[in-house]
This record gives structure tokens, C-alpha cells and sequence, in this order.
């Protein structure tokens, strides 16, 4: 397994001096923000897209993954991170999120990156689950053919509060469309506050998981990322029940709620899951 860094925790900075600190503090690789300030697909230039690849060269990162998740620049007055999403009632508004995503996609095989996530349907605001699961296979279908295109993973993440939220629910949904380029972004963190035990919900879930996320969670179970060992996870037998699947992929700590000492947050999260890691014999880069 390796061990990346999300840009997300890092607003306040440009990506090049995002991806320097974190070479500093010792990672090998990121997952970028596909959003202001980062890496907006919709008005990257050319020009723009050579100095990502640059910083990550000068650097020697790799790209974990492409966060298309989280949508700050269309400043949604309910919540940044979720809206527009793919189930809004309005037709013209769920295709922003649509374009995003498509955008998104492309930029990944621009800049190399296997794969990008992507929010598992929104909210569903007093509707009905049966129709807004159609509605959502409905408008992602013409994107995952636009992933086959591109030859780039799209990672659904189930998240709390939203359309798919638990493993049986992700299960339901893998089960109405089909794609080898369609897969799962498993946030650890995601899982505990819904009471799906990580280490088995890995387990059970196996090979569709194709990207992890990391954060803790307080005992509470209440949806607010904090740095691991701050919270009430078991990382030792969640890394070993990734290890125990044949998990090789990337592990992304996600701290964007750390954003105003980003630095302090990745430093101590990557020294606490190495140490975590080593103490039951996973190599984790």
C-alpha cells in the first residue's frame, strides 16, 4: 500500500506550494482537488495543466487519485462540498455536475492519474430513495461510458447523509450498472459514522474497493474528519484488514477540515499511520 495526501486540506495555498510542503513533510503522493484553487477542470489552460505536472515532477509525486467531489467554485449557498449533485431536481443544474465530472475525467488521462471520486448521489431532501437511485444510475450512465473512453476509474465514495451512505446500499447500486471502469472509493472514516465496522465492511467488499480514504472519527460517530488518533478508529485492524484483501492501491488521509495548520495535520497523521502500519508488519510507502 502507499500513503498519499489530499490537497483539499490545503485552500488556503496554490498546488505548487501545496505539493511542496507535503514532499517536505515526506509523502509520495497527493490526491488533487479538481476545484478552485487547485485544479478546476472547467478553466485549467493548457499552460496551466504543465505546471500541476511540473510541480509533481519537480517533486517526484505521484497522483493517488483526482478528488471531483467537492464543487467550491460554484459556491452553493446550502454546502460546498455536495451541491450541485447528481440528483437535483433541476435538469440545467444536475448537468453542472455532470460537465464536472466528464471535465474531470479528461483531466485525469491528461495528467496521468488512474482514477477520480465522486459524491454517491447527494441528498435526497424529502424524496423517495427508489427514485432518486434511478435517477441517479440514469444520469451517471453517459459518464461512465465517458470513464470507458478515457480509460480513468470513476470512484463512487459513499458519504453520510447522502444518496448511498453503506455498503448495502453501495452493493445495491453496483448491482443496477456495470462497468470495469465504475468502482468504489472507500472512506474508512465514512464507514464508521454509519456503523459499518471498516474492518469488516473491507472484508466483505474486497475487490471493488479501488481507492481509500483515511480519517478519524470520534466516538460519536459524527461526520467530522479528524487526524488519525484523534478519534475513536481501530487503524490496526483496518490496515490489516486492507492488507488481508490484497489491497495495494493508495491510501489518502482527507483532512479538510484541517485547513488552517494543513501542515501540522499531515505531519502528525503520516508519522501516526506509519507507526500504526509498522507496529503490525504492513508496509505502507
Amino acid at each position: 500500500m502507499k500513503l498519499a495526501f489530499s490537497t483539499n486540506a490545503y485552500l488556503n495555498y496554490s498546488f505548487a506550494d501545496a505539493v511542496s510542503r507535503l514532499a517536505r513533510i515526506g509523502y509520495r503522493g497527493v490526491e488533487i482537488m479538481a476545484d478552485v484553487p487547485h485544479a478546476w477542470p472547467a478553466y485549467l489552460l493548457p499552460e496551466q495543466k504543465q505546471a500541476i505536472r511540473t510541480a509533481l515532477a519537480t517533486h517526484q509525486l505521484a497522483i493517488a487519485n483526482i478528488n471531483a467531489f467537492m464543487m467550491h467554485a460554484v459556491n452553493d449557498r446550502r454546502q460546498k462540498y455536495w451541491y450541485p449533485s447528481w440528483i437535483e431536481p433541476d435538469v440545467h443544474y444536475r448537468q453542472v455536475r455532470i460537465d464536472h465530472t466528464q471535465r474531470a475525467l479528461t483531466l485525469a488521462k491528461e495528467l496521468g492519474a488512474a482514477c477520480i471520486t465522486t459524491e454517491p448521489g447527494g441528498p435526497l431532501d424529502g424524496r423517495s430513495r427508489k427514485d432518486c437511485l434511478k435517477l441517479f444510475v440514469e444520469m451517471l450512465q453517459p459518464v461512465v461510458e465517458h470513464a470507458e473512453k478515457e480509460q480513468v476509474q470513476l470512484l463512487v465514495e459513499p458519504e453520510p447523509d447522502l444518496l448511498i451512505e453503506t455498503a448495502d446500499q453501495y452493493l445495491e447500486f453496483a448491482a443496477l450498472i456495470s462497468s470495469p471502469y465504475l468502482g468504489l472509493n472507500f472512506d474508512i472514516g465514512h464507514a464508521y459514522c454509519v456503523k459499518d465496522d471498516p474492518p469488516a465492511t473491507i472484508r466483505r467488499l474486497g475487490q471493488l474497493i479501488r481507492h481509500v480514504h483515511l480519517e478519524d472519527i470520534a466516538a460519536s460517530r459524527v461526520h467530522h474528519h479528524l487526524i488519525p488518533g484523534d478519534g475513536a478508529i481501530d487503524f490496526a485492524a483496518t490496515l490489516t484488514a486492507l492488507q488481508d484483501i490484497g489491497y495495494d492501491g493508495w491510501v489518502t488521509i482527507e483532512l479538510y477540515t484541517c485547513h488552517e495548520n494543513p501542515d501540522a495535520a499531515a505531519t502528525v497523521a503520516r508519522e501516526r499511520i506509519l507507526r500504526i502500519a509498522h507496529s503490525v508488519g504492513i508496509n505502507l510507502e
